[in-house]
């Protein structure tokens, strides 16, 4: 089983690898209720989607009524002013049959005028304290892609208390000194304050040659169970770290897998010289440069 840890100021107990519902953008109800029996395998306790995700939000909706209790539920929208941010919540709870979501997330927030539009006098930044004034959402999170995510997460703490944070982290970002530097910056900030932080793009091989794309990820992913192994016990050996799930339901079995075997101890963290072999190895390049 993948072991749990208090998931910030929310103090839910939460898996520390979280579902990442991506993966259902695009997939029939009978795989994502396939899905959904090899989450309870793994006694995986945490979904996190997005109004953008395709027919995600559709496809999570049909087991809430059953297991709502069962899941923290988060999702996250890219709207950036008051009005749109509350009509596509109202949306995502319809979608997900929720009337409360436990973690909406500003999604991909990352840009200077998106930014500034969100934390605006009309921005989504109202939508989220009214929403959650309300009881509509319990808390509330950032979330962004790109080397630029962690100057932007910084500057939306500055502002809001927010709950969490959802950026990328891998070993071959951790070799972009910049990089790797604002995001331990970032990561104390989180360590001082009791926020959250959620890793994304944990097994990207390298960004997809063109015309070879075979998975739903963003990325070509590593595919051999040893090497997801790898760079699982990578990310989850800090235990401040959560771990979000591939996109892709066919390589999710191996991240769980080799999560829940991390947590088992069957699997050592590597150290930087597995970690540099593994890079040789497979090739692998920084989905995100500066």
């Amino acid at each position: 089983m993948i072991s749990k840890a208090i998931f910030g100021r929310t103090g839910h107990n939460s898996t520390r690898t979280l579902f990442g519902a991506a993966s259902l953008a695009q997939v029939s109800q009978a795989d994502a209720d396939r899905t959904l029996d090899l989450l309870f395998q793994y006694g995986i306790n945490h979904i996190d989607t997005a109004a953008s995700y395709g027919e995600a939000e559709l496809r999570i909706g049909p087991w809430m009524p059953r297991h709502r209790d069962k899941f923290f539920l988060a999702t996250k929208t890219e709207k950036r002013t008051y009005k749109e941010a509350m009509a596509e919540l109202e949306n995502s709870r319809k979608r997900l049959q929720s009337d409360v979501i436990d973690l909406w997330q500003m999604h991909v927030l990352v840009d200077e005028e998106g930014w500034q539009t969100a934390f605006g006098p009309d921005g989504a930044l109202k939508a989220f304290i009214e929403a959650k004034e309300k009881g509509w959402v319990r808390y509330l999170g950032v979330t962004g892609h790109g080397v630029q995510a962690p100057d932007f997460h910084k500057r939306s703490l500055e502002a809001y208390p927010f709950d969490s944070v959802l950026l990328p982290w891998n070993y071959p970002m951790s070799l972009n000194r910049e990089y790797s530097l604002r995001f331990r910056e970032l990561t104390e900030i989180c360590r001082e304050k009791e926020v959250v932080v959620q890793t994304i793009k944990g097994i990207c091989r390298r960004p997809w040659p063109e015309g070879k794309k075979n998975r739903a990820t963003w990325y070509e992913p590593l595919e051999e169970q040893e090497d997801i192994n790898t760079a699982v016990a990578y990310i989850l050996k800090d235990p401040q770290f959560f771990l979000n799930t591939a996109g892709d339901i066919d390589v999710l079995p191996r991240v769980l897998k080799a999560a829940s075997d991390f947590c088992d101890g069957k699997i050592v963290p590597p150290g930087d010289d597995k970690m540099a072999r593994l890079l040789k190895e497979k090739a692998m390049t920084p989905l995100f440069h500066s």
